[in-house]
């Protein structure tokens, strides 16, 4: 009988590096594998799992909404416009919605409403920055800001520029009568998990407010409540005109949106998408955040992430041979390994000892655990990483 292994290898593109453990079921944090073997996890799914494995209320609220999983965006969708409502309600700001279903899409649709908004002076070029990720289609990986990402697929659409800081971007944008708008993470997830300076994103709002040019923030993977508060915008006090989602949203099934203040900007036919907002994936998102509202607002969310917080400041105190320092925000975290060996050698002990953890670019180990992972979930995978790292400290 031909095994998991065996089929994936012969008619799956081998565009990942696949790890063949068969995983069987899942409870909150943990993972179970097809001979019992449990793991903590530490990645959620690279993000997505924000109410992490088997939770009870999105299990029944996809169960109840399967009788009737899809329409067409043609007509008015229920869930999609109670989704889109909650969406606005927790960002505080008066906006409107597109979804989709990625990350990507999302972001393909923010760049759609920037080239629209500048049409009529006649600017299209957007400025992204040094080590961003915001996709893999034609137009989002040239978005990227980094040149291992630009091999092989050229040529690639014109109208992005890198800059390799804020100060750099405005700076590009205030010699450039063409660009429109800027695109940047606040935590740049591929990108080693490095939180952009406070002072320097108040100042850029500010900047393009006065100057015409539209801030776009990529919150695919920092939304939803990853970095403690709904949005990351929100920490950073501000008000971006565009805001792409996905990741998180939808608890594991895959949905994107695009929230923006520019309300009156598309017409009809102007964007689409077949499956975006259908009723299943927007059942799903609606139920993953009523649940985060409440959680956070009971507190549990705040407290667990300095918890976590606590645990991974101690980790990288006890293992100054192997890391320098932490970064990110909230439940989106990483910490800087000295050199990509040791970050490949840390994942495959760590998952040998029963803990799943991702790797970042610039050789920092990433950690995205399920927002509702609990105390004794987070003090299993820590004890679990130090015996991990306990074993090539020995070696090195």
């Amino acid at each position: 009988m031909e095994n998991l292994e065996q089929i994936d290898k012969e008619y799956i593109l081998h565009t990942y590096s696949r790890d063949y453990i068969e995983f069987k079921s899942g409870q909150n944090a943990k993972l179970y594998d097809k001979n019992g073997i449990c793991y903590i996890d530490f990645t959620s799914g690279i993000g997505v799992n924000s109410l992490g494995h088997n939770n009870k209320n999105l299990v029944e609220s996809i169960s109840n909404q399967a009788k009737m999983l899809h329409l067409s965006n043609l007509f008015a969708i229920p869930q999609q416009a109670k989704l889109a409502k909650k969406l606005v309600e927790l960002s505080k700001d008066k906006m409107r919605v597109f979804f989709s279903n990625s990350g990507l899409e999302a972001n393909e649709c923010a760049i759609k409403i920037a080239r629209k908004y500048g049409e009529r002076s006649n600017r299209f070029e957007i400025i992204t920055l040094k080590n961003s990720f915001h996709g893999r289609s034609i137009a989002t990986l040239r978005a990227c800001g980094q040149d291992k990402m630009h091999k092989h697929f050229a040529p690639f659409p014109n109208g992005f520029l890198h800059a390799s800081d804020i100060n750099e971007a405005i700076n590009i944008a205030s010699n450039k009568k063409s660009v429109v708008a800027i695109m940047l993470e606040l935590i740049q997830g591929e990108g080693g998990v490095k939180a952009m300076p406070r002072d320097e994103i108040k100042n850029l709002e500010s900047w393009c407010k006065n100057n015409d040019i539209l801030l776009i923030i990529d919150e695919v993977q920092s939304g939803i409540y990853r970095s403690g508060e709904f949005l990351t915008s929100q920490i950073y006090d501000i008000k971006p005109d565009i805001v792409s989602l996905a990741k998180g949203l939808g608890g594991g099934v895959p949905i994107g949106a695009t929230m923006t203040s520019k309300i009156d900007i598309f017409e009809a036919g102007d964007h689409g998408s077949t499956f975006g907002g259908n009723l299943l994936v927007s059942a799903a998102g609606l139920c993953v955040l009523e649940n985060l509202e409440s959680y956070k607002k009971s507190g549990n969310l705040d407290n667990n992430i300095k918890y976590f917080d606590e645990k991974l400041e101690q980790i990288c105190k006890d293992n100054q041979r192997i890391f320098t320092h932490t970064s990110g925000i909230g439940f989106m975290r990483g910490i800087k390994t000295k050199n990509d060996e040791l970050l490949f050698s840390i994942i495959k002990k760590a998952k040998q000892k029963g803990v799943l953890v991702l790797k970042s670019g610039n050789a920092t180990l990433r950690f995205l655990p399920p927002l509702t992972i609990t105390k004794d979930e987070i003090d299993t995978g820590f004890k679990a990483l130090a015996n991990a790292l306990n074993e090539i400290n020995a070696e090195i």
